[in-house]
């Protein structure tokens, strides 16, 4: 059973997650909790398998909840729900540490598919949307995009053929994509990206790609 903390301002959203997660075979609720400070407490103590976060909350906001909620370096890992997939909002969320993001009108069973996605260790945002997502808010990932690449001591823990895998990520390249680039069967490049992650301290391929635009290893187009 996959458990998830439900956290939201409005009652009335809050229950209807409920029916649909105990609707579900394989997804039951963790608790329940009305704003961000609520949200990283009860993290603490439920240790939910998703944390389903709305990002506008009053006091402790949605993003400064994940930002708390991934640094803790706890199991659980969260979920964001909001109104627009070019928000603003979503890209800081993930920045702070979320695993990805859904529309809130999104329907009941691609949501259900995202928590189970996010359970697993994905990243509930296609590559390609990703991509255009850091595009469109690439002023705000940081100063000076034009500049060379920053040095990081997780660069120097790269194999060549990890380095080029870690670029393409960051160019929001799907496995298959990446094969393809690099002449290698799909199950190679899955052990390389496991392996890239791993070293650089990404969580999923989102927080990857974001680091390669924040060493600049790959720019807007």
């Amino acid at each position: 059973m996959i458990s998830v903390l439900v956290v939201d301002p409005q009652p009335l959203q809050r229950f209807g997650f409920r029916m649909l997660l105990e609707s579900s075979p394989d997804t039951e609720i963790a608790g329940e909790a009305e704003n961000g400070a609520e949200a990283v407490r009860r993290t603490a103590v439920l240790r939910p398998d998703v944390v389903l976060l709305g990002i506008r909350m009053p006091g402790v906001d949605g993003i400064e909840a994940a930002r708390r909620i991934a640094a803790a370096g706890g199991r659980s890992r969260v979920l964001v729900l909001t109104t627009s997939d070019m928000d603003r909002y979503a890209l800081a969320a993930l920045r702070a540490g979320a695993s990805g993001f859904l529309l809130e009108d999104t329907r009941p069973e691609v949501l259900l598919a995202g928590i189970r996605a996010v359970a697993a260790g994905e990243a509930v945002v296609a590559p390609a949307l990703t991509r255009r997502l850091l595009d469109a808010f690439a002023d705000r990932l940081g100063d000076d995009l034009c500049g060379p690449v920053r040095e990081d001591p997780r660069l120097d823990s790269l194999t060549g053929r990890e380095r080029e895998i870690f670029v393409a990520i960051g160019h929001g390249l799907t496995n298959g994509e990446i094969a393809q680039r690099f002449t290698l069967s799909e199950s190679t490049v899955k052990t390389h990206v496991g392996r890239v992650l791993a070293k650089i301290g990404a969580r999923d391929r989102i927080q990857a790609v974001i680091l390669a635009y924040d060493l600049r290893l790959t720019l807007p187009v």
